[in-house]
């Protein structure tokens, strides 16, 4: 799955046709309130997944074993603000936990899609995983 498939169509369209956030002036550049509801593609509740995305730690052992993470498309989400749309953020548990070299390498995360929202003072995300499997992510080889 492809993360703009997580976006209702108005959303999405809506995205597409905002205009270029200007970097400058006060204050961290804002996505529009509509866009930050978190509306979901209902549908999609029970879905099997394969995705990829970054890391962003909710629960690690002391030896840095990760068991719950926001996973965003990309690299920083979270730690910047704005945090993306909640409906671009899944909110994954996985019992196994597993541990990253570092932030920046992107992983690949199978399980079963939920329409379920949870907030902290990090984000909120609007889907939810049960981690089946999480590997490192790789590019398919080029045809």
């Amino acid at each position: 799955m492809e993360w703009p498939e997580l976006m209702p169509p108005e959303d999405l369209e809506m995205l597409e046709t905002m205009p270029q956030i200007e970097h400058t002036g006060d204050g961290p550049p804002q996505l529009p309130d509509a866009i930050m509801e978190g509306r979901v593609r209902t549908e999609l509740d029970q879905t099997p997944i394969r995705i990829p995305g970054f890391v962003v730690p909710l629960t690690a052992s002391p030896d840095q074993t990760i068991t719950e993470f926001f996973l965003v498309p990309y690299y920083g989400a979270c730690i910047h603000v704005p945090p993306p749309p909640p409906n671009q953020i899944i909110h994954v548990t996985y019992d196994d936990g597993f541990q990253i070299e570092a932030l920046y390498n992107p992983i690949w995360i199978e399980g079963v899609l939920r329409t379920e929202s949870m907030s902290n003072d990090v984000a909120e995300a609007s889907y939810a995983v049960t981690a089946e499997s999480i590997e490192p992510y790789e590019e398919a080889p080029s045809p």
